[in-house]
């Protein structure tokens, strides 16, 4: 790419990339599938008495084991790259939970919105393409133009995706104000997405 190693990366992109990709994965597989997720089994809503929110909690699940996997390999190359194991990773499964809390929250809403504007999941394709762009993975958000930091640090989806990174590489631990925003950012998505889903899927038979 032809930029100069963004700072804290050890001057191993490789791995930086990874661990910055590892989160974002699990978040774009679990919104673009819960999505549909309703309509594609629209038979369970019409036909039988079935908890319907529990259907993108069944997506997240799905992805989170191929994220655990790739997971595991990343932790397995820092410790062959790197040499070293660090005791942060411990505290990942919290930010993880943090990620499962916002994504979830987006994926009601998409999913419920899907189930009467049947183009949502079309338009979410576009909008996660610019989200991923506004989001340092591959660049770090000092690399960003000025101009176009602001979006960066409003963006949820940063603050997971460095923390992921600087609890696996091992550097230091996440900023505690980041950590407060964070929790309440996601769990406000998620009680959000959960309510609109709530009020929504009344009408989920008659239109399905």
């Amino acid at each position: 790419m032809k930029v100069p190693p963004p700072p804290g990366s050890g001057n191993n992109y490789t791995l930086y990339l990874f661990c910055g990709y590892l989160p974002w994965l699990l978040f774009q597989d679990t919104v673009l599938r819960s999505t549909t997720s309703i309509t594609e089994h629209a038979g369970l809503i019409t036909k039988t008495v079935f908890p319907s929110e529990i259907l993108p909690v069944a997506t997240f699940l799905s992805s989170l084991i191929g994220h655990l996997i790739a997971l595991a390999l990343a932790v397995l190359a820092i410790l062959c790259i790197q040499h070293h194991f660090s005791i942060l990773i411990l505290l990942l499964p919290f930010y993880t939970l943090l990620l499962a809390l916002f994504a979830l929250g987006v994926g009601w809403i998409l999913s419920s919105l899907q189930v009467y504007l049947r183009d949502t999941a079309q338009v979410a394709v576009v909008a996660l393409t610019g989200w991923f762009w506004l989001t340092p993975i591959f660049i770090d958000e000092t690399q960003f133009p000025a101009g176009a930091r602001f979006l960066v640090r409003l963006n949820p989806m940063a603050g997971l995706v460095k923390a992921y990174r600087k609890l696996l590489m091992g550097y230091e631990l996440p900023p505690a104000s980041d950590l407060a925003v964070m929790c309440v950012v996601c769990a406000g998505t998620f009680l959000a997405g959960g309510l609109l889903f709530k009020h929504l899927r009344r009408g989920f038979a008659d239109v399905l």
